[in-house]
């Protein structure tokens, strides 16, 4: 039984260094007395980067164009047919963000038949969230977004619209679609 307690009182001691106090001051006297007593506050916030395009969640949304049969290859700009402008969120505390658009190729029939990327056009209703031009088969040249709160954060929101520039006579048929024939467009927000 002694062996115990000494071991338990070796060990308490052991432990003494390691355990937290809190500072403390004692004054005694007939006059005026005061007491401090100080903390460290720290609050440890992560590096963090969040960026949507289209529909929050999982969802990629689809943008499409249908061109009338009177229009087709003649010139005329057009728009997104099947919704309006595409909502964008950027979001970081990090300083600058890159944006960059990465295609697989050309939009394609699967019949060999081929729309550049450089048909589609883009508008950013913020000059300061501005779309990545697309380019066939490769990623964009960056855009560069600057912090808009502070010196390092990044709370910007745009509409991004999109229309086809239909400069080009192309046999009938989609070009592109959901996940197909090189029509998934991949945004990428990059924060050093």
């Amino acid at each position: 039984m002694r062996f115990t307690k000494t071991l338990l009182a070796t060990a308490f001691l052991a432990a003494l260094p390691m355990m937290a106090s809190a500072e403390s001051d004692f004054q005694t006297g007939a006059g005026a007395l005061n007491a401090n007593a100080r903390l460290d506050f720290r609050v440890v916030i992560p590096k963090f980067l969040r960026f949507q395009v289209g529909s929050a969640g999982a969802t990629v949304d689809l943008v499409e164009f249908s061109v009338p049969a009177a229009n087709v290859g003649d010139g005329t700009d057009i728009a997104r047919t099947n919704g309006g402008a595409v909502p964008v969120l950027l979001q970081s505390n990090n300083g600058n963000v890159s944006l960059t658009g990465t295609t697989l190729g050309q939009l394609n029939n699967g019949a060999g038949e081929n729309i550049s990327f450089a048909e589609i056009l883009s508008t950013s209703s913020d000059p300061n969230l501005n779309v990545p031009t697309l380019v066939d088969g490769g990623t964009s040249a960056a855009v560069t977004v600057t912090p808009n709160v502070g010196a390092r954060v990044v709370n910007r929101t745009a509409n991004w619209s999109f229309a086809y520039s239909n400069t080009n006579f192309v046999g009938a048929g989609s070009y592109g679609g959901v996940n197909v024939n090189n029509g998934r467009v991949t945004y990428t927000a990059s924060l050093p």
